[in-house]
């Protein structure tokens, strides 16, 4: 009996992943994983379906095709493949960028190709892939010979490439999460590995072509400028053509978004890189594509890039949402993060709503039609003009948070370059700061301060306006009162917890905060848990294992998330008076949030080892013939190891006995 027909259909032992075409339990590879993820984007980004797909499909003599894809319903023969695509595995990848190669760098890896394309007379498109570089190839039958010329991309299923004057009308796709992730990293490695730029310079050379692109996809399609033809990548005359529609864009973007650029900043990319990023962001529809999606690749981006040197570091996108669903911000209520760095919990929280949103329309994303899109996402827009606020003291991280904001479907982005901890008596770069976000005007708060007693605050005209930042000292009876005088140094996730509580609406503001556990365990910080029992009511404390951050973020410590709501006035008197009644709060310790220090994903086990599979259904829109056709694909998953769900759901209840 085969090691497949042994397993159960609800697990899959170790070494084995499932196979997106066919759903069998095949060996896990290196190679395997690419395929694997090239299928997902065939079906996914392509509209292909897996019915018309076969793994090592035999072409000729020992040559096989890694995918061979048929006209769709025709009989999987040699007759009837319309596209092949090779994959090899993934290069290792240190931390230095990978050089992007062209098609003449490639072409002894691509020989195999041409010539599985030149014996199949049907077969139009080939892709050769080893996950990161992508080269894609339309065999040309000329009279006496047969061509194989590169092209920027494959059509979607069915469809034959269209020419260079109607692509400014063509469609663009929704992006597969892994691929749009892939894509993004081949962009900055293409500038920082081909062009020689500094990792810095090379981003924000990245940042303005986003910007670009999602200021284009703002107009009909017609009259769109960010696209490129098929071939136009591969000659000068076609490069210089993308430049012409490109720098009046990019004016447009600087005229428009004033608040984050200062007039002079320039496209420095050659012909060659420009017309190659254009040519791999064109391809999507950044509007349509998921919240979380988009996020998740625009961190991976910046978090090589500004990682800074003052205790700022990226929170992983499980912590962020988690921290958001437990707040559970509603429409009407204003949202701060003080401390935003690359908009991280700014953005999960529009992710937040724009699900109620659609919610609330009784609509899913990828099956709304085009009137219910554009109802939720400029109900999105709105919020995010009128409801979400965000400051950090870096300036480069508060650029970084803007681009990541209008990614997300906010067209203004309320974020101030301020050093929180002075406001408002520092200087401020952005004067609305001081009449756009007071004290006591938000309902929500949700931030991970910068934290570690290696960045202390000194400077005493900071210190003096904090009650934390005074030396505390028992009253002798169960209590501390504060000493009048300044210490010499206050670490600054302490002073941001009594900042936080600050900016919050008396008796009904809310907030999620992350803190190193010392703040919440260490004997010498019990005046500061006194002082928070004061001010606030503890509504939930989360502790988190050390590989929440290790893995993402390469800080080794373990964490806290405190959630709190702001006593009113009335009822820091009343408890003075009587004393403070007890209340019930909700308290998780999280052991598993999906992956292990090294990064690598976990998934849930039998206690024999097998890794548990569960399914999974989705809204496949595939494209037959000129029609889309939406259908369901039910495939088996493994299971995520994550309590951070959990956690969520648990306090969801929590909330419901006690309310």
């Amino acid at each position: 009996m085969s090691k497949e027909s042994k397993q159960s259909e609800k697990t899959i032992a170790a070494g084995y992943l499932l196979d997106y075409i066919s759903g069998q339990q095949i060996k896990e590879t290196k190679k395997e994983q690419v395929r694997q993820r090239i299928v997902r984007a065939l079906i996914h980004e392509y509209g292909i379906s897996p019915d018309d797909m076969e793994r090592d499909f035999k072409v000729v003599g020992r040559k096989k095709a890694d995918v061979a894809i048929f006209h769709h319903g025709k009989d999987h023969i040699i007759e009837n493949i319309s596209r092949m695509v090779l994959c090899r595995q993934e290069p290792k990848v240190g931390k230095t960028a990978v050089r992007i190669r062209d098609f003449e760098q490639a072409a002894a890896d691509l020989q195999v190709l041409e010539e599985l394309l030149q014996e199949v007379e049907s077969c139009k498109y080939g892709l050769w892939t080893n996950g990161l570089e992508f080269f894609f190839i339309e065999k040309e039958q000329k009279r006496f010979e047969i061509k194989c010329n590169p092209i920027g991309d494959w059509p979607m299923a069915e469809e034959s490439l269209g020419t260079k004057e109607v692509v400014s009308d063509a469609r663009t796709r929704v992006a597969d999460n892994d691929m749009l992730k892939v894509t993004f990293r081949r962009c900055h490695n293409f500038i920082h590995g081909n062009e020689g730029m500094p990792k810095d310079a090379a981003f924000w050379q990245f940042l303005y072509l986003i910007f670009c692109k999602m200021h284009d996809e703002t107009f009909k399609r017609g009259e769109r400028r960010f696209w490129a033809g098929p071939k136009e990548q591969f000659d000068n005359a076609g490069r210089k053509e993308i430049r012409k529609r490109i720098e009046p864009l990019f004016n447009e973007v600087k005229a428009k978004f004033q608040n984050i650029f200062r007039g002079n900043e320039e496209i420095s990319l050659s012909d060659r890189a420009l017309a190659f990023m254009v040519s791999e962001l064109a391809k999507y529809d950044f509007t349509r594509t998921d919240v979380d999606a988009k996020g998740v690749a625009y961190q991976e981006i910046v978090g090589t890039n500004l990682r800074g040197d003052r205790g700022q570091y990226f929170t992983p996108r499980g912590v962020v949402k988690l921290v958001v669903e437990m707040l559970n911000p509603k429409e009407n209520e204003r949202v701060l993060d003080p401390a935003c760095g690359t908009g991280g919990f700014l953005v999960a929280n529009l992710g937040h709503m724009l699900k109620k949103f659609r919610d609330e329309e009784g609509t899913t994303a990828g099956t709304e039609n085009t009137v219910e899109f554009l109802n939720v996402h400029d109900r999105l827009k709105e919020y995010a003009s009128a409801m979400v606020f965000g400051s950090d003291f870096d300036q480069f991280l508060v650029r970084a948070s803007q681009m990541n904001m209008v990614m997300a479907g906010d067209g203004r982005g309320h974020l101030y370059h301020m050093n929180s901890l002075e406001f408002p008596n520092g200087h401020l770069q952005d004067e609305d700061a001081a009449k756009d976000i007071p004290f006591g005007s938000f309902d929500v708060v949700m931030t991970n301060p910068p934290f570690g007693s290696d960045i202390p605050i000194t400077d005493k005209n900071i210190l003096k306006h904090y009650e934390l930042a005074h030396n505390w000292e028992s009253d002798g009876d169960g209590g501390f009162r504060n000493t009048g005088v300044i210490k010499s140094s206050v670490a600054p996730e302490i002073l941001f917890i009594e900042r936080c509580l600050k900016w919050l609406k008396p008796g009904t503001g809310r907030m999620g905060i992350v803190l190193p556990d010392g703040v919440l365990g260490n004997p010498a910080a019990e005046y500061i848990r006194w002082w928070i029992m004061r001010e606030s009511q503890v509504l939930a404390s989360v502790d988190l294992p050390v590989e929440a951050f290790i893995a993402e973020a390469n800080v080794n410590i373990l964490t806290s998330l405190l959630f709190l709501r702001k006593k009113s006035d009335q009822e820091k008197h009343a408890e003075a008076i009587g004393g403070m009644e007890e209340y019930p709060v909700f308290m998780a310790v999280a052991d598993k949030v999906g992956f292990d220090r090294r990064g690598n994903k976990l998934y849930k086990r039998t206690p024999d080892g097998e890794e548990i599979l569960e399914a999974k259904e989705y809204s496949e829109k595939l494209r037959i013939g000129g029609r889309i056709v939406e259908r369901n694909l039910v495939r088996n998953e493994k299971v995520e190891d994550n309590d951070l769900p959990v956690i969520a759901e648990m306090y969801r209840e929590f909330l419901k006995e006690n309310d």
